[in-house]
């Protein structure tokens, strides 16, 4: 079941818009009808304008400062970050875990229908890996804040085009490419994916009423785009 766009005035929070997916999601919502404001929460500006955007810098570390403005119909929280960017496991934490967490709880507080979370492909709580345990516990700790809608997405390698040069995913890339096509039944699930796929993904999901926990492995969000 899906929304009429005839709807009341409709608002998306993004965090995370500078990043590959939050910055593809962003561009789509802007040029798609359905939402009529999208509030980015940001470190710093971003150099776009448009009617539709309204920038709030934020500290991150200080979330509730910011609450009352953070609601609307949507949350879309594509926030991460990698080990070579913040080798630092407390703060790796933070960004990955807490942050979403929090925002998680404060569109609960704030009412919002909807709660977006991109994690990743094998996410599980007791897994003995350090990144994929931690995307565990931090779908699990949204999964029981309350809010009645929460998708989750688990894609597999992300390509686009990023800000910043990371030789190691290019590198991955490259034998993605390879591998891809022979990913093929079970194993389609790790083939990777374009972070405007999940973008769109994202998007088309926010316009379902359907309320529920919906938990989206990577073959199923080319699906859903």
């Amino acid at each position: 079941m899906q929304y009429n766009n005839q709807h009341m005035a409709n608002k998306a929070v993004i965090a995370g818009a500078s990043g590959l997916v939050g910055s593809e999601l962003l561009n789509l919502i802007l040029h798609e009808n359905f939402y009529d404001e999208v509030l980015v929460l940001v470190r710093k500006e971003l150099p776009i304008q448009h009617k539709k955007l309204v920038q709030l810098v934020v500290d991150f570390d200080r979330l509730d400062n910011h609450a009352a403005a953070i609601n609307g119909h949507a949350l879309f929280c594509c926030l991460g970050t990698t080990q070579a960017k913040t080798p630092n496991k407390n703060q790796y934490r933070k960004i990955d875990h807490d942050y979403p967490v929090e925002l998680a709880q404060i569109a609960l507080w704030n009412h919002m229908k909807q709660y977006h979370l991109i994690s990743a492909i094998g996410a599980n709580g007791e897994s003995k890996t350090f990144y994929l345990r931690l995307k565990g516990e931090t779908e699990a700790d949204i999964a029981h804040t309350g809010l009645k809608t929460i998708h989750i997405y688990q894609p597999s390698l992300l390509v686009g085009t990023r800000k910043e040069h990371r030789l190691g995913e290019r590198i991955a890339t490259a034998v993605m490419n390879v591998i891809d096509p022979l990913l093929i039944g079970g194993l389609k699930k790790y083939q990777s994916i374009k972070a405007a796929t999940v973008a769109r993904a994202m998007y088309k999901q926010s316009l379902n009423t359907d309320e529920g926990l919906f938990i989206h492995p990577s073959d199923h969000i080319k699906q859903l785009a």
